[in-house]
């Protein structure tokens, strides 16, 4: 399976909803999509909806990770939403969730960022 990737400007947010699986074969396009379009659009913060994300590696942590680097060292916050149990538990085990907010749905991360 392959990751489906759909962006989504709400102002200054980018809304990123992932489908399928999300590894070492789909990491890197999912890394330059969204670095791309966080360097040519005026984006401050960053969702990641993973409702239906059905697998990650640790190679999706990193892309994660990194844009999370990204959008914090410009005075943003990156908000994950709708894990599934999962993908919860490697966040969990990664410690991830220590330092990236998480929201129950799509709509919560809106309101969260002032954008719903």
């Amino acid at each position: 399976m392959s990751l489906s990737i759909e962006l989504e400007l709400k102002q200054n947010v980018l809304l990123v909803r992932l489908s399928g699986e999300l590894d070492h074969h789909t990491a890197d396009h999912l890394r330059t999509k969204i670095t791309d379009t966080l360097e040519q659009e005026p984006i401050t913060h960053l969702i990641l909806n993973l409702e239906n994300l059905s697998f990650m590696d640790s190679s999706g942590l990193g892309v994660i990770l990194g844009r999370y680097k990204q959008v914090r060292n410009s005075g943003g916050e990156m908000v994950v939403c709708a894990v599934s149990p999962a993908i919860e538990r490697l966040f969990d085990m990664s410690g991830l969730f220590k330092i990236i907010r998480f929201e129950p749905s799509e709509q919560n991360a809106l309101q969260k960022l002032g954008v719903a």
